[in-house]
């Protein structure tokens, strides 16, 4: 981002390396800690977005720990952990469904690259459901009991991932920025993808292509009618002293 654009409003981060991630699995809506890399790559990303010169008015994320845990370890760095927070369980990643938990290439050994291509990348094609009785669906979760059950995934695609994504964005994050606050959004490689494709108007075939890495902040500088006026990953951070 060149040194004279104006500062971004809007923050987008995907949490740290989970330990699913390096272990190569499916995680969806499974909690699953952070590693050392990744709570490293969490107040890497804080002293980014301070060593930007960033300021921020309040912070959303989703209700999985990795992305809580990301924050809190953000908001730290920056010395802000007062800053007002918002859990949505809309920002929660895409869900993989039968494939949580399940070692990538192990599956697509089983079932062939090209299909385990297709339900990770494809736009609109979801990956085998979860049965509603596993106990690891969202229904038997108390973090999701007040939403009605019709609305619980068992599987998603990125498709549907914007769809749930988009209500949230419309109704309470977007009059946010519409009213000046300058926000944080600490969440997953899917859910930031969903609103990636949104700001930015990525097609349905191009937004396949796109990949939000662990830990490294995307600012957006927004306008009122919030068009995108810039972006960009922010400098990397001062080695910490």
């Amino acid at each position: 981002m060149p040194p004279d654009a104006q500062q971004p409003n809007l923050v987008l981060l995907r949490h740290g390396q989970s330990q699913w991630n390096l272990e190569n699995r499916f995680t969806g809506w499974i909690d699953v800690p952070l590693t050392d890399q990744g709570r490293d790559e969490a107040r890497r990303a804080g002293r980014q977005i301070r060593e930007a010169g960033i300021e921020l008015d309040a912070a959303w994320t989703s209700v999985l720990t990795r992305a809580i845990h990301t924050l809190w370890l953000v908001l730290d760095e920056i010395d802000a952990p007062w800053l007002p927070v918002r859990r949505d369980w809309r920002l929660n990643e895409r869900h993989y469904g039968g494939l949580q938990g399940l070692n990538k290439a192990e599956t697509a050994a089983r079932h062939g690259d090209d299909q385990v291509h297709i339900w990770r990348r494809s736009y609109d094609i979801p990956p085998p459901p979860l049965d509603a009785d596993d106990p690891s669906h969202p229904r038997f979760d108390r973090r999701y009991r007040d939403i009605p059950r019709d609305a619980l995934p068992s599987a998603e695609s990125l498709q549907l991932t914007l769809e749930r994504v988009l209500p949230c964005w419309n109704a309470e994050i977007a009059p946010a920025l519409a009213n000046g606050q300058r926000l944080l959004i600490a969440a997953h490689g899917n859910s930031i993808r969903a609103i990636v494709k949104h700001l930015d108007r990525i097609s349905d075939a191009d937004i396949t292509d796109l990949n939000i890495p662990t830990g490294m902040p995307l600012g957006y500088t927004l306008s009122p009618q919030l068009g995108v006026l810039n972006r960009g990953y922010l400098a990397p951070a001062e080695p910490n002293q």
